[in-house]
């Protein structure tokens, strides 16, 4: 790309943008015959007022612009890098709904086209192709919120239910690649949307992706005291049905906060927690996905699993992964949960000196989900340590995995 002159760099970022000559001529202020001479070179870009301007309607950095590639923040597989980021963050500045209050919305995308689009969103999730979703999330969150603008009625209800699911998958991908403020941003979104769509689930697990955000800024304490208060409020029971659904949402806010209390070292409300999703968990009888939560018994003892981990106990994580979970339930799982699995075990091996063992888990990770290996920075912290205590060579494998993450010692 930095080869190419400026006129074919500015024409191949209009067409990523999906952007026509004559739009990129109206929001830039000239006319189309002007742009396509600049895009073939006939006359020369040299105005620095211009480019930045061009630069801003790209919603682009000028430097990439120039040729100057800025620094990206990526692997072998195009994880994630500033211009996605970017693009989400301007998405997800976007205030749809609070336009439509004071304007008419244009026509909205289709409810039966945007349900289709965030289904696959959460299975590319769940499969762990972030790189993929990455690139794709910038247009599914602008016309999730062009749904949730322009729809009335029982519709209204749906499409913010939709735009709530959209802003959830932002956020557990956006913190999984490190961007943990735009995760926050995100999942706190997914909870005032949850409101409007009348939802006490969705807002439910909602209030999981606000405490991973806040887990992941170093805030454990309220995410516990968030999980909790709102499992208590769901807990199945009472006034509240029990429903698989119910269950896999209550489950999945005490695993949540085990695994914020964990953070802090609080071992005892682990274990309550727990034990208290395992009792959910019986009762739900099953590995499920209701919510797109993956709760049931096989991902109590994941959790299991990854709070030891997070106590510092690689013993435990790892006596856990060989007693208690059963092979053929672990391997029906979707292959996210599977390879942060791996991950979290890699992790135990290393904090008891398994490097070896530690780098067989980051291998078979990678053959489940590269994405999650590859894209994680706590999967590059594993490697590098790895790297650095493993006698003589690494073994090929490792090497070859370790050159693709762009890790060394």
């Amino acid at each position: 790309m930095d080869e190419l002159p400026i006129g074919r760099r500015v024409a191949y970022w209009r067409g990523r943008r999906k952007m026509s000559q004559q739009v990129f001529a109206d929001r830039l202020g000239k006319s189309k015959s002007w742009v396509d001479k600049i895009e073939r070179g006939v006359r020369r870009l040299d105005k620095f007022s211009v480019l930045y301007e061009i630069a801003d309607i790209l919603q682009m950095d000028v430097q990439l612009l120039l040729g100057k590639d800025p620094e990206r923040r990526t692997d072998a597989l195009n994880c994630i890098d500033q211009i996605e980021v970017q693009e989400i963050r301007a998405a997800l500045e976007r205030y749809d709904s609070m336009s439509a209050y004071f304007d008419a919305a244009p026509c909205p995308p289709p409810l039966e086209d945007m349900r289709k689009s965030v289904n696959h969103a959460w299975l590319t999730y769940q499969y762990g192709r972030y790189g993929m979703l990455t690139r794709a999330l910038p247009k599914l969150l602008r016309d999730a919120q062009a749904a949730d603008a322009g729809h009335a009625g029982h519709q209204a209800m749906e499409a913010a239910h939709l735009l709530g699911q959209v802003y959830q998958i932002a956020s557990s991908v956006l913190r999984k690649l490190g961007e943990c403020e735009l995760a926050w941003l995100a999942a706190d979104r997914s909870m005032a949307v949850a409101q409007r769509a009348d939802d006490p689930l969705l807002a439910g697990i909602a209030t999981t992706r606000v405490c991973n955000a806040l887990v992941a800024m170093g805030r454990a304490r309220p995410a516990l005291e968030l999980n909790v208060q709102i499992a208590n409020r769901l807990a199945p029971g009472g006034s509240n049905e029990v429903s698989p659904a119910r269950l896999s949402v209550y489950g999945m806010l005490l695993l949540q906060g085990a695994m914020a209390a964990s953070r802090i070292g609080d071992s005892a409300s682990v274990d309550d927690l727990l034990t208290c999703a395992e009792e959910a968990a019986t009762l739900l009888g099953s590995d499920q996905n209701h919510y797109w939560t993956s709760f049931g018994p096989t991902n109590v003892e994941l959790h299991r699993a990854a709070a030891a981990v997070e106590l510092g106990d690689g013993g435990r994580a790892v006596e856990v992964h060989r007693l208690r979970i059963k092979e053929p339930l672990f391997n029906a799982m979707l292959p996210e949960r599977r390879a942060h699995h791996l991950l979290d075990i890699a992790r135990g091996y290393s904090q008891v000196g398994d490097v070896a063992n530690a780098g067989e888990m980051l291998l078979l990770g990678d053959r489940l989900a590269p994405s999650e290996i590859r894209c994680r920075p706590i999967a590059h912290e594993v490697m590098s340590d790895v790297l650095r205590r493993t006698r003589g060579a690494p073994p090929s494998p490792i090497a070859e995995l370790a050159e693709q993450m762009g890790v060394g010692v």
